[in-house]
């Protein structure tokens, strides 16, 4: 517990979530009880994770199953403009909490990924991603951390129904285009080497120790 904390005061710091102003980093609820030994317990398949095209960091276009097969993924949809502590900030902050954990866990930390997909690809182009992975801090040593867009919102569709993402604009339909707001209910989404999403975590079950601990089962698992 104690590294934890020290990780949310390190990074307390550094995370100014987007251009706009925004709510400081969410505390997170700890287990109440001691995380079950990694490997002890199994986290079942529930459901293949999607294909698609997204645009990465660099601008190319991919395959979204570049980012979700091979390795270990935690995947979460958000946009950068989200001002809600309890939704994107708060995904956004379990992952950087969830990348400084990995650095006490040896191997692990290479055969682990990171993507953050916008669903806000008229507003979020890889331009912007790009420069807000570069505020988060994804350059820097660590877990790799990918930030990915799609093309259009035809493209991003069968994304967002494939991971069974609830999501519709909460503003008027006369906003401008980039400027609407989002309603979504916040999932993170745990994906093995192979693409089969083993684990969804709501809000209540964004817990870094605990996302921790169901990557070194899967890892355990695969070797």
């Amino acid at each position: 517990m104690s590294f934890l904390r020290a990780c949310c005061a390190t990074l307390g710091a550094t995370l100014a979530f987007a251009a706009d102003a925004h709510a400081p980093p969410p505390s997170f609820p700890t287990p109440e009880f001691e995380p079950p030994a990694a490997g002890s317990y199994a986290l079942p398949a529930i459901q293949p994770a999607p294909a698609g095209e997204v645009i990465d960091g660099s601008g190319r276009r991919r395959a979204l199953a570049d980012f979700t097969h091979g390795r270990i993924t935690l995947l979460g949809l958000v946009y950068t403009r989200c001002s809600d502590a309890e939704g994107c900030p708060r995904a956004t902050w379990a992952f950087s909490a969830v990348r400084a954990l990995l650095r006490e866990h040896g191997e692990l930390e290479s055969r682990v990924r990171l993507v953050t997909l916008s669903f806000d690809p008229v507003h979020d182009d890889f331009r912007t991603l790009a420069a807000y992975a570069a505020r988060m801090g994804a350059r820097r040593p660590g877990a790799e951390w990918h930030f990915l867009t799609t093309p259009s919102k035809r493209a991003l569709k069968p994304i967002v129904e494939g991971f069974g993402q609830d999501l519709r604009v909460a503003s008027d339909s006369r906003a401008r285009p980039g400027t609407e707001e989002f309603t979504h209910t916040l999932k993170v989404f745990l994906i093995d080497p192979a693409g089969a999403v083993r684990e969804i975590y709501s809000t209540a079950f964004l817990m870094p120790e605990m996302i921790v601990n169901d990557m070194a089962t899967l890892d355990l698992e695969r070797r």
